[in-house]
């Protein structure tokens, strides 16, 4: 005889199946980003991958030939953090997916938000947990006691 409760942990497994192909998608997503960003002058374009790692360097032109040794590097460097944030928000974008109140994952990790946005004042609950708050244990969706 099956138990009233093979329901509930029938859809609780397909939950959890459900989130664990989610979580599995999402690793791949993440491993798969790359972002690129390029210098003025297009004198050097970084290509880094999801963890910041550098995938390419390229030089564009021939800008990178008239730049003293030190002007280089610093524009080599702006750059990779260029690409570097670009790919920290794509990852942050894809790891949290939409968020409330149009926030972005940039403005997450800026701390560039007001909270209120990610947690309301009113709390949403089933009528039925509002009743016994509001009334105590025994209270009716009608606002009375059984």
């Amino acid at each position: 005889m099956p138990s009233p409760y093979d329901q509930q942990i029938e859809d609780l497994l397909t939950e959890y199946r459900t989130a664990r192909e989610q979580a599995v998608d999402t690793h791949r997503r993440i491993n798969e980003i790359e972002a690129t960003a390029t210098a003025p002058r297009r004198s050097v374009k970084v290509t880094v991958g999801a963890q910041g790692q550098v995938t390419a360097l390229e030089f564009p032109t021939n800008a990178y030939r008239t730049m003293a040794p030190k002007e280089l590097s610093k524009v080599i460097v702006s750059t990779l953090e260029k690409a570097r944030a670009k790919a920290l928000e794509q990852v942050m974008e894809t790891a949290l997916g939409p968020l409330p109140g149009g926030l972005t994952p940039a403005a997450l990790a800026r701390g560039d938000f007001d909270p209120r946005v990610l947690i309301p004042e009113d709390v949403r609950m089933p009528d039925a947990v509002r009743a016994y708050l509001e009334q105590g244990l025994g209270a009716t969706k009608a606002g009375g006691r059984e």
